[in-house]
């Protein structure tokens, strides 16, 4: 298993991406910081003391010249039901190329999309 620590995507407009990612990472229990330079989201757990503080984060960065690669970037879901539900306002949220919920062939259950950026994303239960 690889344990990344962070992942930083850059976005063309910072308020946009953000308003976008955080349509469903809330859904998933992401926790939404602002930052002078970059939006985060991270996953504390239930009982977190206040000095918690992440190991693991996603991050969007401003850069109007950005980029979009062939790198996807997937958030795990707890349930089919949740990918289901993301799935059914991804068209309004602005995603684009989107892969409506299908089982994939490792066998988990995901859809998957790209951001107002053309960034890839998927969301995968692999339950």
């Amino acid at each position: 298993m690889i344990l990344l620590g962070g992942v930083e995507v850059g976005v063309r407009n910072r308020d946009a991406a953000a308003a976008f990612y955080d349509t469903f990472l809330t859904v998933l229990g992401a926790v939404r910081h602002d930052g002078e330079r970059e939006t985060t989201w991270t996953l504390p757990p239930p009982e977190a003391p206040p000095q918690w503080r992440a190991h693991q984060w996603f991050a969007i960065v401003a850069n109007p010249q950005m980029t979009a690669g062939s790198t996807r970037v997937a958030f795990l879901a707890p349930s089919r039901g949740t990918v289901d539900a993301i799935a059914t306002y991804l068209p309004a949220i602005g995603a684009q190329q989107i892969a409506m919920p299908h089982t994939t062939q490792a066998g988990g259950y995901a859809c998957r999309f790209d951001d107002l950026d053309g960034n890839r994303v998927e969301v995968i239960c692999l339950d």
